[in-house]
Order: structure tokens, then C-alpha cells, then sequence
């Protein structure tokens, strides 16, 4: 059976892994609206209708 000091050391490791995928959330989430508001504004530019690509 799990020690004291092994179950508090797991549950910080866990609270420790929450924070950092948090953090990675976060960050993906402002990359997402970065590239998304360049995609708007390039749509601005050329039009929603002139596709060259795809």
C-alpha cells in the first residue's frame, strides 16, 4: 500500500501536469486566433470568392 508522502507526491505531480496542459491550452488557443485573424484579414484582401488554392 501507497505511503502518505507517495500519495501526496502523486497528487502534486498530478496538479503539476493540470497547470502545464493548461498552460499549453492556453497557448494553442492564441496561436488558433492569430492564425485566424490573418486568415480574415488575407480574406479581406483578395475576397471571400478568388480561391487560387484548393
Amino acid at each position: 500500500m501507497a505511503s502518505l508522502r507517495d500519495i501526496k507526491n502523486r497528487i502534486n505531480s498530478t496538479k503539476s501536469t493540470q497547470k502545464i496542459t493548461s498552460a499549453m491550452e492556453m497557448v494553442s488557443a492564441s496561436k488558433l486566433n492569430r492564425a485566424e485573424q490573418k486568415r480574415q484579414k488575407v480574406r479581406s484582401i483578395y475576397g471571400e470568392n478568388s480561391r487560387s488554392c484548393c
